[in-house]
């Protein structure tokens, strides 16, 4: 689940000026910097072994808590770069399995603003964004749902497209190809549509999409957003009755939820500073928990 939580449970980083995730149409402007903490919680008390949605009472209720430093700096006004680091937590209700923490992967990506451009009140910005990933630690990735993530490297790039009307009403949609590696396994053998005798699991390629539709109100200060978005991989096998899910799995996660955002610039002590929470349910899904996600965060952005 690690990359549906960090792309699109609403981990958002936005300065009180200007700020930006991997999937927005904010940029930076040259030398700004802009640091943010951001905390979510996931739960889930069923979900879906292949397509079928069941209750495992060895499992209970599950929780992952994320927490995740990030920072994005203005290398020009047209270039950004970000870094996330989450560090992860996870626990059940039931059963005899212990829950694990430690920090999962560590994300960097560049930021490119391709087209910007007004027509009176309204204006039309395309972005391109390259992503990479890789495990900061040796957690074990074959020890799902509790694992702290797939353990392989990741590669993404992605296009977002943005329609905004009058500097108050906007649309946006993104679409991400994500390419991923291998992770290895504690095991000799596992079982993938067929048998392998080797400790490297093939971790699927997936496609992300996002849509959605935000606005400001209270003089700008206050962000609304409502998402959209969608995680299919393109490949893998479904978890086998009553079984434990694995790297392999085909996941496929359909989810939708709000985000808001206050800017503390109005109080001259607290300028530069943010706060925000965000709520999302997963609506549908495959090899996947049905999770309900709230958060929430702080930024801090100056110029450097």
């Amino acid at each position: 689940m690690k990359k549906l939580l960090l792309l699109s449970a609403g981990i958002l980083c936005m300065g009180s000026l200007r700020a930006q995730t991997f999937s927005d149409a904010i940029m930076m402007k040259k030398k700004e910097i802009c640091f943010a903490f951001m905390y979510n919680q996931g739960q889930w008390d069923h979900y879906w072994e292949g397509t079928t949605l069941i209750e495992n009472a060895n499992i209970g209720t599950f929780t992952r808590n994320t927490y995740m430093p990030m920072v994005v700096y203005g290398i020009t006004d047209k270039i950004n770069v970000l870094a996330a680091t989450p560090y992860m937590k996870t626990q059940s209700s039931g059963g005899q399995l212990a829950g694990v923490q430690g920090f999962q992967d560590l994300n960097i990506g560049v930021k490119y603003e391709a087209l910007k451009k007004d027509f009176g009140k309204h204006r039309v910005s395309v972005h391109a964004v390259a992503q990479f990933g890789t495990p900061m630690s040796n957690y074990l990735s074959d020890y799902q749902p509790y694992s702290l993530g797939l353990g392989t490297q990741e590669l993404t790039g992605r296009l977002i497209g943005q329609y905004e009307f009058n500097k108050m009403i906007y649309v946006r949609a993104s679409a991400a190809y994500l390419w991923r590696g291998q992770t290895e396994a504690e095991r000799p053998y596992y079982y993938n549509n067929g048998s392998y005798y080797t400790t490297f699991m093939d971790v699927p390629n997936a496609v992300n999409y996002q849509a959605i539709l935000g606005g400001w109100a209270l003089k700008h200060n206050l962000r609304l957003e409502a998402f959209y978005t969608v995680l299919n991989c393109i490949a893998g096998d479904d978890i086998r009755r009553w079984n434990m899910p694995q790297p392999t799995n085909k996941m496929e996660v359909t989810q939708a939820g709000f985000f808001a955002q206050y800017y503390l610039k109005a109080i001259e002590p607290l300028k530069g500073f943010s706060v925000m929470a965000n709520y999302s349910q997963v609506l549908d899904g495959r090899n996947m928990g049905k999770a309900t996600n709230i958060g929430g965060g702080i930024t801090y952005q100056f110029t450097f």
